[in-house]
């Protein structure tokens, strides 16, 4: 039985890795910090394998409930220095300027106004699916979604909304 749940579940991990990382990145805005959040979640994905019903959407969650209790953390343990050290990139999609002004407009989100944005218009789910991903109610993502895009509009002054979001 063990063989097939890993069998199930490195389908799984096959078929949605780039999909996964692609939220978690744009959760975190740091390559290597969406591997580490990406991995962690797969982990606990794995680890609760045998009663999860829908491992995308579970994933998802676990994805943006890591994320949070991670920037929790961090707020006591971690500073921001000004000039971080070089560090060579890993990222195969190297993003063009528009993208990277777009990413530089999410960052200044909050982690739950960012998530709503990420899961509505980058990941495309119904405001009830990003909802449950978020632990949340309807209204709040209707909120979060609202003024997160509010903010997007003055920080990132080309923006038109779901197109820039989901590159479309």
């Amino acid at each position: 039985m063990e063989r097939q749940v890993d069998g199930e579940f490195s389908q799984f991990v096959k078929d949605q890795q780039s999909a996964l990382l692609r939220t978690a990145y744009l959760l975190t805005g740091d390559h290597a910090a969406a591997e580490d959040l990406l991995q962690t979640a797969l982990m606990k994905t794995y680890a609760r394998w045998s009663s999860v019903t829908a491992p995308a959407a579970f994933t998802r969650r676990v994805l943006v409930t890591t994320y949070t209790s991670w920037l929790r953390r961090r707020s006591f343990t971690e500073r921001p220095v000004a000039d971080p050290p070089d560090v060579p990139s890993t990222w195969t999609d190297e993003p063009d300027d528009r993208k990277e002004e777009l990413m530089t407009a999410l960052a200044t989100l909050p982690p739950r106004m960012r998530a709503a944005v990420v899961l509505r218009f980058y990941e495309d789910l119904t405001e009830a699916d990003t909802a449950a991903v978020m632990g949340c109610s309807v209204g709040t993502v209707k909120t979060q979604t609202h003024r997160g895009l509010a903010r997007l509009r003055v920080t990132f002054p080309d923006f038109e909304g779901q197109d820039e979001v989901s590159g479309r």
